[in-house]
């Protein structure tokens, strides 16, 4: 909820997540007057390669400690994300930033809070080489998948080629990601016609959410994540957290504290908000976006009513059967958590 942009870069940011989920994330109904649109089921293409990124998405031996995996911070348990304000890393370090939730992530215009990432595929490279989140490498990462028989057939007969190699690894994880969405919420089938899906509590939210100005950044089939914007518009966000936003990205000063807006879609689910999990509960997001982004102090039921529209947005969760891993040879590293902390590595 923050400045109001102007309707074209509106549509052109609704247009470029659709081109994120693929044709079918925006049927007819984007002509529809809402600035919301209903969320599709992702279409699988193929199924193997999205299979062999779920195993890796829960494989623990990506981690140098062979202990932590993308679901350790993405929990698909718990809304796709850890409900902690910082990720707990490589030898129970402390992550630098709070894990935004994977669910719909395909939606996003980029990837992580300060958009560095291009893509699914770019961002999952990125925590295996985090000396505080898994601590290793793309080398030793790939080493270890080498060393284990049953993932060397099963990258071969995906990718056709060999060897496998990191490439291969983030494309994987991309593909079983982009699956990882969440239609069909009671605010979507209010959309599509259902006109008894929300009680008139939450069509009141609704109301307020948009004539207040919330829909602005909140837009489109992921309810945010298809722009940047500056946290505290109207009002300074005072905060002791170091993540500078964009501006650590581009060098440019007007970059600074500008973040991607986070999907709001399962939001209830998704606590702590914010980048530095500030915000412990919706109602307390709710009055720090209405106060620093829109000038505007909710009254204790305008709060409540747009709490209630927002817990709409919780869709079908992805009905996961927890993979069964290839199992290790004796080359592959044995995990060990308890090991000393290991420098972070020069590239």
């Amino acid at each position: 909820m923050t400045t109001t942009r102007r309707p074209t870069a509106t549509r052109l940011a609704l247009a470029a997540a659709a081109l994120s989920l693929g044709a079918a994330a925006l049927p007819a109904y984007a002509a529809s007057a809402e600035p919301i649109q209903p969320l599709e089921p992702a279409r699988v293409t193929d199924p193997a390669k999205v299979e062999l990124g779920k195993k890796l998405f829960f494989d623990p031996r990506l981690s140098r400690s062979g202990f932590i995996s993308c679901n350790s911070c993405h929990n698909l348990s718990m809304g796709g994300s850890d409900n902690v304000a910082a990720s707990v890393g490589d030898r129970w370090q402390k992550g630098g930033i709070n894990s935004p939730t994977v669910l719909n992530s395909v939606l996003n215009v980029a990837q992580f809070w300060d958009g560095r990432a291009k893509d699914l595929a770019e961002q999952a490279g990125g925590p295996i080489e985090n000396p505080i989140e898994m601590n290793s490498t793309h080398e030793i990462a790939v080493a270890t998948l080498r060393t284990i028989p049953g993932y060397v057939q099963e990258f071969r007969d995906v990718y056709k080629t060999g060897p496998l190699d990191i490439g291969q690894v983030t494309d994987a994880l991309a593909a079983f990601e982009a699956t990882l969405v969440t239609p069909n919420s009671r605010f979507d089938r209010w959309l599509t016609g259902d006109r008894n899906a929300i009680t008139a509590t939450e069509l009141k939210g609704y109301e307020l959410f948009k004539n207040s100005g919330c829909v602005a950044c909140h837009n489109g089939p992921g309810v945010g994540g298809n722009t940047f914007q500056k946290m505290g518009v109207v009002a300074e966000y005072k905060t002791d957290h170091p993540a500078e936003g964009r501006s650590a990205v581009t060098g440019n000063e007007i970059d600074r504290f500008m973040f991607k807006v986070p999907t709001l879609r399962n939001v209830e689910l998704t606590y702590p908000y914010f980048h530095d999990g500030a915000a412990k509960t919706l109602t307390e997001a709710v009055d720090i976006m209405g106060r620093l982004q829109l000038g505007r102090v909710y009254t204790k039921e305008e709060n409540a009513q747009i709490v209630a529209f927002l817990k709409t947005l919780t869709g079908e969760q992805p009905r996961i059967t927890l993979p069964i891993l290839p199992v290790s040879s004796d080359r592959t590293p044995r995990p060990d958590p308890f090991a000393p902390i290991v420098a972070p590595r020069k590239k």
